[in-house]
């Protein structure tokens, strides 16, 4: 099977309708003629770095936090100066394995406090928002080994920035409604024969759902971790994935919330490692948000819009078991604008290096098509296994 062809378009909505509809959190697929799988999950609304791969060695993190303080006792603890959240068991288990890396005070060159225009300049890959109407994932796909026509694939009815451009992308999306008899597609497919631009998108759509298999619905986190690497282990499918997580905005209640938040991801990455089988051995999983939250607590027992956050990077790939950290300090002098971690690696800079190593793509070249007219922003060691 494949899903590769040179007229395919958007997936119109009337087509999708009996293969697809939205569900949430959604997934991207692209393909490529390599054998390493990248999946990049963004955490929308800015999601708490501090609080995930928490400094607590750091003077001034228990002062600052107070009641959202995350005890170490009570932490996966990773070296002498940071620790896990402990929602993270299972990514806690990749670290020990030498499968999962953590970047702190990172940030997109974005530093006003809008979720619109830091997802906006995050997905895009521009230096402010709106800048640029394509995304830095779709730049990628045009740079991929062996294959310079590459196509997308959305499980998910609408297609984020970070995949929009010249690289096309189809999509699928399980359903929380009861599968449409065959009849019913049987009468669609004739009635898209005589056209050959729909006739062609119906046959991606079907595509789509038989590669997902049978009795796909409305997922849970584990469950879309499943389904993504469904897509991914075929040796066929797609090597690149996009997952959209969203309620990562804490302003209130913080802790359970966010506790929560976590306990999903940590599924979405245990499902993806069980189900890749031997193909996790060749994937990278990035996840990384618009920007962090503020040093200090809130009244509301949460924390407001930030800068510096942090990112990880988990897969069979990675070269893991380290924090990677040019630490700021969160004393009062240290922070930025007195009330956020300061920035001290660029997330164009994490992107474009994982991508270059993941694929053996020249890493100068590669930030300049991902991220351009920007430079690198900070120093990092090599990242992935060989």
């Amino acid at each position: 099977m494949t899903i590769a062809h040179p007229r395919r378009r958007w997936l119109q909505q009337t087509a999708l309708a009996a293969a697809a509809t939205a569900f949430a959190p959604r997934v991207l697929f692209a393909r490529a003629e390599t054998d390493r799988r990248f999946v990049f999950i963004i955490q929308r609304g800015a999601a708490d770095g501090l609080n995930t791969v928490i400094p607590y060695a750091d003077p001034a993190y228990a002062g600052l936090r107070r009641e959202l303080a995350i005890d170490p006792a009570q932490a996966i603890r990773l070296d002498g100066s940071f620790a896990l959240h402990p929602a993270l068991a299972a990514t806690g288990e990749l670290y020990r394995a030498g499968q999962a890396l953590f970047l702190h005070a990172v940030a997109s060159p974005y530093r006003e406090r809008s979720h619109f225009d830091g997802q906006n300049v995050l997905e895009t890959g521009g230096t402010r928002p709106y800048q640029r109407k394509d995304g830095w994932l779709n730049r990628l796909l045009g740079m991929l080994p062996g294959l310079k026509d590459a196509e997308a694939i959305a499980l998910a009815p609408t297609v984020p920035l970070a995949l929009r451009g010249q690289g096309r992308v189809a999509s699928y999306a399980p359903s929380a409604l009861p599968a449409p008899p065959d009849d019913l597609l049987l009468r669609v497919q004739q009635l898209y024969e005589p056209d050959a631009q729909l006739h062609t998108l119906w046959d991606a759509a079907l595509e789509a759902r038989d590669m997902a298999g049978p009795g796909r619905t409305r997922q849970n986190p584990a469950e879309l971790g499943k389904l993504a690497a469904t897509f991914l282990k075929r040796p066929d499918g797609p090597r690149i994935a996009m997952v959209e997580t969203g309620g990562w905005d804490t302003h209130a209640g913080q802790n359970a919330r966010l506790a929560a938040q976590l306990k999903n991801l940590d599924a979405l990455l245990a499902a993806l490692k069980e189900h890749l089988g031997d193909a996790w051995t060749r994937t990278v999983v990035l996840v990384a948000t618009e920007f962090g939250r503020t040093a200090a607590v809130n009244g509301t027992g949460g924390t407001d819009h930030g800068t510096g956050s942090a990112a990880m990077l988990v897969g069979g790939a990675v070269r893991g078991g380290r924090v990677i950290a040019d630490w700021p300090g969160l004393g009062p002098s240290q922070l930025l604008e007195a009330r956020d971690l300061r920035p001290t690696l660029g997330l164009p800079t994490l992107i474009a290096a994982t991508a270059a190593e993941c694929f053996a793509l020249d890493p100068g070249r590669t930030l300049q098509t991902l991220y351009p007219g920007q430079t690198a922003a900070g120093r990092l060691p090599g990242l992935l296994t060989s």
